[in-house]
């Protein structure tokens, strides 16, 4: 199984077209491959905070609609989830609190691979980020 961040259909999206192209690139190949892709209600969160305005309605479909189409579960964020991210938090320092909520997620779930742009990922022992 591989955590899908919320950058992943960011950059799918638009944005940075170098990055638009990694992502498509990846995730199809990943599709092709038959890897079990999945995410967490909090991803799907972190898209509402960031195109939640009404001038970025567009893009929030546009992202809600690539991320569910590419991930094959939606996993909750339980209570038991948000208080590891906060041991977490205290372990990881350099990864932001999204970021610890997240691998809390992944640890629950036996997860070690995260689909992420995000170099924070990489410090953690036990975690593969993809793509390298």
């Amino acid at each position: 199984m591989i955590f899908v961040d919320s950058n992943v259909p960011m950059y799918v999206i638009g944005g940075d077209r170098r990055l638009k192209g990694e992502a498509e690139l990846v995730v199809a190949r990943l599709i092709r491959e038959e890897r079990r892709l999945v995410t967490s209600s909090e991803v799907f969160q972190e898209l509402l905070h960031r195109y939640g305005s009404s001038e970025q309605q567009t893009r929030l479909e546009a992202a809600f609609e690539a991320l569910r189409d590419m991930v094959d579960d939606v996993l909750p964020v339980t209570e038991s989830d948000v208080f590891a991210a906060k041991g977490l938090l205290y372990e990881r320092p350099g990864l932001s609190v999204r970021d610890v909520l997240h691998l809390a997620v992944m640890r629950q779930h036996g997860i070690e691979e995260v689909l992420s742009f995000d170099t924070g990922f990489d410090a953690v022992p036990g975690v593969a980020r993809l793509p390298r």
